[in-house]
């Protein structure tokens, strides 16, 4: 069903107002990224997608995600009203949520009859929706290109790939500390974490996998160590590799940096020079 080629690797940019993920967007696509995605947390406006497609020749631009609570209908239709037929190819619609709604899973396929009646409608095949459970992969798997995934082991995801079957598009949205002190990189995963897990599914998915309840309030190192890759580039690179290899078909390298750590366009480097052949 999917109309767009991800390709193995992709990385997660964070959206500044100075600008510079225009130009971190065209560096990523000269490495050798074919899919670059925006942090949906940033995406207040949708302005940044616009800008990341247009700084990019051919690679796929996606949202990680465009929460539902937050963006409407004519949000995500007009987004691709403002992108001629050659730039709204290269545009994923990542879609979560709404999870504000009384009927989530209800309030979702309304929004996705939505997208299809829309004139030009936007397809199926060209759209991604953030599931954790099996009825969320299920809307996923049947109304959408597939699925996009965070905070999972590559056991879930050998378990998700079932639940999707062979030819659903399957994403993991990957943590990353590239750091070698592996306490302090623990302390700064799991600010993020923390918070993720008292919102939504997380912490029910979190059961899903094994994990107990004094590992989910207290955000254990099993749990930090389980979700986020920390090490050094070789260690991402064989991390990126275990979901590849459980099931998934692109694995987005979503960084996390304190200052102590390097950035975004740093690891995209170092995972390249560790192991090339992950850009397909």
């Amino acid at each position: 069903m999917s109309e767009f080629e991800l390709g193995p690797i992709g990385l997660v940019l964070d959206v500044a107002a100075e600008g510079a993920h225009i130009e971190q967007a065209a560096e990523a696509e000269r490495l050798g990224y074919t899919t670059l995605w925006a942090a949906g947390g940033q995406l207040a406006l949708l302005e940044p997608l616009v800008e990341l497609v247009r700084a990019t020749k051919k690679a796929a631009v996606a949202p990680a995600i465009l929460s539902l609570d937050v963006h409407g209908l004519a949000d995500v239709t007009g987004l691709y009203d403002r992108l001629d037929d050659d730039e709204a190819h290269r545009l994923v619609a990542g879609l979560g949520g709404p999870q504000q709604a009384a009927r989530p899973l209800a309030a979702l396929r309304e929004f996705l009859d939505g997208l299809d009646a829309a004139d030009p409608p936007v397809p199926a095949g060209r759209r991604l929706i953030a599931a954790l459970g099996p009825r969320k992969l299920e809307i996923a798997r049947d109304r959408a290109a597939g699925a996009i995934t965070l905070l999972v082991t590559p056991g879930y995801t050998e378990w998700a790939r079932g639940v999707l079957g062979p030819d659903a598009t399957l994403v993991v949205n990957q943590m990353v500390v590239l750091d070698t002190d592996v306490e302090r990189a623990r302390g700064l995963v799991r600010a993020p974490l923390g918070f993720l897990l008292n919102v939504g599914g997380y912490a029910m998915n979190m059961r899903r996998m094994g994990f107990d309840d004094d590992d989910i309030t207290g955000v254990s190192d099993n749990v930090v160590d389980a979700v986020a890759i920390i090490g050094d580039a070789d260690t991402i690179a064989a991390g990126v590799r275990a979901h590849l290899a459980a099931g998934a078909d692109h694995v987005a390298l979503s960084v996390l940096s304190d200052g102590n750590q390097p950035g975004a366009m740093e690891v995209a480097r170092a995972v390249v020079a560790a192991d090339p052949a992950l850009l397909g």
